[in-house]
């Protein structure tokens, strides 16, 4: 497939990676010519130095035959008109547009929106992905990293291992022995800054990060099991109250269970959209990392405090302050994948990375056949795959022992109906089962394979 993709940086390049790496025709279009000279240097893929919605930049990068275009500079108007010029001037196929503005996003998913005249076929909202991936940590504060699979019905938990863990260095097939209940699998370790894929032989130790798909029903015994324990939300202190904080702060209003919450927002300007915006929540004009205002908050007495400011140091900085004065859990966004893993010494508990949302979110949209979630985990390094069985798929009508899937290649869950099934070498995949398969990133064209899922992007 050839695909253009419109802006090199961190979104486009990670994107550019993924399907670089799965032998597809990429084209990378970036005004900026040292991000193109980054790409070309260390993808496999074409550069085109120059203003991704000029028709002859697009000429240039090879629009006539393409098969997508994927716009993800750092400008709205950018993204749309190339999307515009791809549609109307070189009748390209699929057009996928990542936009910010809450103005666009609402005009577009109005129902005054024709696609005739803007056509866009996916829109990629990035705020609104963080927004709901900061709800799901929230859900979650145990873990540092969580995402639904399988229709709600099966999570996949990021868990930090210490020393009170009850099951450290326990081999991963005595775990499926002690619990023989339990419907989850540890589908993914991280030693050393390292991620792979284990082996039944295999331990956890104190330190390691791993990845547990586990039934959602089955979700605090899970984290009970590796030493966390799941706490109501009551109370919940927002710093930052941009886009992202209030989309968080308005769907914690609406629920049932009335979280209370408060947002703290430096600008006075950004604080008072959030006030007219938002009911019942409080919010407050100041500095997130003020001693006194973070007190004035309640910040001692919450069970989360979540840090979405646009500047990773002060999100570490209010999260460390907001943690010694008592929080229960912090959250904090995190852009930089370099200081990852400063976060366990300042006992950060969660972390949501922007571009791992945004990416996640685009290749959900760009799979191949019958995939129905992608998810990116860590810096590119592996990612959970949901799809359901194809009829000519190599793996359907076998038991998962007699498949040959890669060494980094581990399932974590089955849904047979609407029945979540763990998975052991003895059960057959059936035409129709929805499977979930976790993947290091070299071995995902394989996965695709099995699946028989490369017939068609579209």
């Amino acid at each position: 497939m050839k695909v253009i993709i419109c802006g090199a940086g961190q979104v486009g390049w990670q994107i550019a990676k993924h399907l670089s790496g799965e032998r597809n025709d990429v084209t990378v279009v970036d005004n900026n010519a040292d991000l193109i000279r980054r790409a070309t240097d260390t993808l496999d893929v074409s550069g085109i130095h120059g203003h991704a919605s000029y028709p002859d930049v697009l000429e240039r990068a090879g629009a006539r035959d393409a098969d997508m275009i994927i716009a993800a500079t750092h400008s709205d108007e950018v993204n749309m008109v190339t999307c515009q010029v791809a549609h109307s001037v070189f009748s390209i196929r699929r057009k996928i547009a990542r936009l910010r503005a809450k103005s666009y996003l609402d005009a577009i998913y109005s129902d005054l929106y024709r696609r005739d005249h803007m056509p866009i076929d996916v829109v990629i909202s990035p705020e609104s992905e963080v927004a709901e991936a900061a709800l799901q940590r929230i859900a979650a504060p145990a873990t540092f990293d969580t995402e639904s699979f399988l229709d709600g019905r099966a999570q996949l938990l990021g868990i930090q291992i210490d020393e009170s863990c009850p099951v450290i260095n326990t081999p991963l097939r005595q775990l499926t022995d002690l619990f023989s209940t339990l419907r989850a699998i540890v589908v993914g370790i991280r030693r050393g800054g390292q991620l792979f894929a284990p082996a039944a032989g295999d331990q956890i130790f104190a330190g390691d990060e791993i990845y547990v798909f586990t039934v959602t029903e089955d979700m605090a015994r899970t984290l009970e099991i590796f030493g966390k324990t799941q706490t109501k939300m009551e109370r919940v202190v927002i710093i930052g109250g941009g886009n992202v904080g209030r989309a968080v702060a308005r769907a914690l209003e609406s629920r049932t269970d009335r979280v209370r919450v408060k947002v703290i927002e430096r600008t006075r300007a950004i604080a008072e959209r959030a006030a007219d915006a938002l009911d019942r929540t409080i919010v407050l004009n100041g500095d997130g990392l003020d001693a006194d205002l973070l007190e004035e908050a309640g910040v001692a007495k919450a069970d989360a405090v979540l840090v979405v400011t646009d500047d990773d140091k002060t999100n570490l900085l209010a999260s460390v302050r907001a943690k010694g004065m008592g929080a229960k859990t912090a959250i904090c966004l995190m852009n930089d994948p370099t200081l990852v893993p400063l976060l366990a010494d300042l006992e950060i508990d969660a972390y949501i990375n922007p571009r791992a949302v945004t990416v996640s979110s685009i290749l959900r949209h760009i799979r191949h056949g019958r995939v129905r979630n992608v998810y990116s985990i860590g810096d590119a390094e592996a990612e959970l795959i949901e799809a359901q069985v194809l009829g000519t798929s190599p793996i359907a009508g076998q038991r998962i022992r007699d498949i040959e899937f890669p060494e980094g290649v581990l399932v974590g869950g089955v849904m047979k109906g609407d029945r979540v099934v763990k998975p052991d070498g003895a059960l057959r995949i059936d035409e129709g089962d929805v499977i979930a398969i976790f993947a290091m990133a070299a071995d995902v064209p394989e996965v695709e394979r099995l699946l028989q899922v490369s017939i068609d992007y579209f």
